[in-house]
């Protein structure tokens, strides 16, 4: 990771330092539900942001995304396959239980454990020894020298609280009988969930016996998911909200022209990509019948090619978003200079299409959030009518994130034929992509759990294997720079752009707009 492009890319606005002197309260909205409190159901940014003020993980990541020590206050390699964590003494659940080593791994169990979408957080083979109360060992079968770069969402449960619910068992995406865990949260971080309900409304509450010094002034959040676009930019200029986000493009100038509000706009770290069912041998929503089109890479390069995205870029996004070549944000690899995009050429893809034996097209169903990505639906829209130029007719089915992630991830068992999805990398890293999107899978997501298409490339799981053990940069980036070369070869995702994040706040508040578009309250002071 190249810090120094991290801390450029990052914090926009610097938190206060002051200690609260006064009752604040911080009212924000954002265009999708906080559905279940359960840490483990859904490995999606703004759950995992909303979660990650009530729970904690071993570390945290300050306003710059550098590593920071949190429920470990300090770790060592005490051998290339045994890493030691010294957890935090004297740190209270909310609930007022002792955090100590069973907790920790308590939480590896359940991570990884059927129903969990966090599975990869900790690897599969990995062993956890406590030493005492206050010490856990890792035990690896190989090195892993980004072992802890995914902590800062890998969140550590109370063991007695969970285990006296009967919530051991992770309630899924997919899951319509939510447990104790689902509708009630008991973390160690500054805020605590002191009512839930789902859609409607969230109300944090200020921790008093938080283990770290309170450096924002905020005693109550209310979240409250405002899904139209022209709500929430209401709610945030009549002063109903403090904060909203996402907001759209277009009205950036209205923000800032407006007495009191703002806009804070940058680059964000998500790749915005397309992917495909390459793994059943006929699709579940197209026309052709017998075979799977789809598994001909020149099909694939036809959508590729047939694509517009600096149409996207402009009519859709207004200029804010980065098309991009790789499933990665050039921030975060040294080598994407090296990749470029597949030309515009409908043309092209029609040939390709007609040498694959789909001259006359076919039609496809295809999924796609409505309020989780910044236009997500327009782009989607702009998909279909571009792949109808070509031959292709799309039925587009366009749902909120919480039935859209139900339908296409493992929990639903990959229910989908060609989808958009968007992916920011937890640890900052390419390994994570490919981990992660890119290695083979089984029917139930053994392997990599967020590979939705199952394409399989034997060569690309060899190099993640070997770029999670080498050391040396210049090998690492090597081999990540050919496992991307094999993916887009191969056009086994169409990647489309980095989004651009657009945050409306009040002029009342300092906050920090992390690159990885997470919100974190502890960085918040309101004047």
């Amino acid at each position: 990771m190249n810090k120094r492009k991290i801390v450029i890319a990052a914090a926009l606005f610097a938190a206060g330092t002051g200690t609260a002197v006064h009752a604040e309260t911080l009212k924000f909205a954002f265009q999708g539900a906080l559905n279940a409190l359960d840490p483990y159901s859904l490995n999606e940014t703004f759950t995992l942001s909303s979660l990650g003020n009530t729970y904690e993980g071993l570390t945290r990541r300050g306003p710059d995304l550098a590593i920071e020590p949190a429920l470990a206050e300090s770790w060592e390699i005490v051998d290339p396959n045994r890493w030691r964590f010294h957890l935090r003494k004297g740190v209270k659940f909310h609930n007022g239980s002792d955090f100590t080593a069973e907790d920790v791994a308590f939480s590896v169990d359940r991570v990884r454990s059927e129903g969990s979408d966090l599975t990869t957080r900790v690897p599969a083979d990995a062993k956890v020894e406590i030493v005492d109360d206050y010490t856990v060992d890792f035990v690896l079968t190989g090195p892993n020298p980004i072992l802890h770069y995914e902590w800062d969402t890998f969140y550590i449960m109370d063991k007695e609280w969970t285990t006296e619910n009967d919530a051991v068992k992770v309630t899924s995406a997919s899951d319509t009988s939510a447990n104790h865990a689902a509708l009630n949260a008991n973390g160690t971080g500054p805020f605590k969930i002191v009512s839930h309900e789902a859609g409607v409304k969230t109300v944090y509450e200020k921790y008093d016996g938080w283990w770290d010094e309170a450096k924002h002034n905020i005693d109550t959040v209310e979240f409250t998911p405002i899904g139209s676009d022209a709500t929430r930019v209401a709610a945030l200029l009549s002063g109903e909200m403090d904060m909203v986000y996402p907001i759209p493009v277009q009205d950036i100038k209205r923000i800032n022209d407006n007495a009191g509000t703002k806009a804070l706009t940058g680059p964000e770290l998500r790749t915005i990509f397309l992917g495909m069912d390459q793994m059943r041998d006929e699709l579940l929503y197209s026309d052709v019948k017998g075979k799977n089109p789809l598994k001909d890479a020149r099909v694939r390069k036809a959508f590729y090619q047939a694509i517009d995205i600096e149409g996207i870029k402009k009519k859709v996004m207004r200029d804010l978003s980065n098309p991009s070549a790789l499933m990665v944000s050039p921030l975060l690899f040294s080598k994407s200079a090296d990749f470029e995009r597949y030309p515009y050429d409908p043309e092209a893809a029609k040939a390709l299409l007609a040498e694959a034996g789909y001259a006359d097209g076919f039609s496809i169903g295809m999924d796609c959030p409505n309020d989780r990505y910044v236009n997500d639906e327009a782009i989607c829209q702009a998909v279909a009518a571009m792949l109808a130029r070509i031959g292709v007719k799309v039925n587009l089915n366009a749902q909120p994130k919480a039935k859209y992630f139900a339908k296409i991830l493992a929990s639903g068992g990959y229910d989908t034929s060609f989808y958009l999805l968007g992916w920011t990398p937890g640890s900052f890293d390419s390994w994570n992509v490919l981990d992660n999107l890119m290695n083979c899978r089984d029917e139930s997501g053994k392997g990599s759990p967020f590979n939705n298409g199952g394409f399989c490339d034997e060569k690309i799981d060899q190099l993640t294997d070997e770029i999670l053990v080498e050391i040396d940069p210049e090998k690492r980036d090597a081999m990540i720079a050919e496992a991307f070369r094999i993916s887009h070869e191969n056009a086994y995702y169409l990647p489309l752009h980095q989004q651009s994040l657009a945050w409306g706040v009040s002029d009342k508040l300092d906050l920090v707009q992390r690159a990885d578009n997470q919100f974190q309250f502890r960085f918040v002071t309101k004047n």
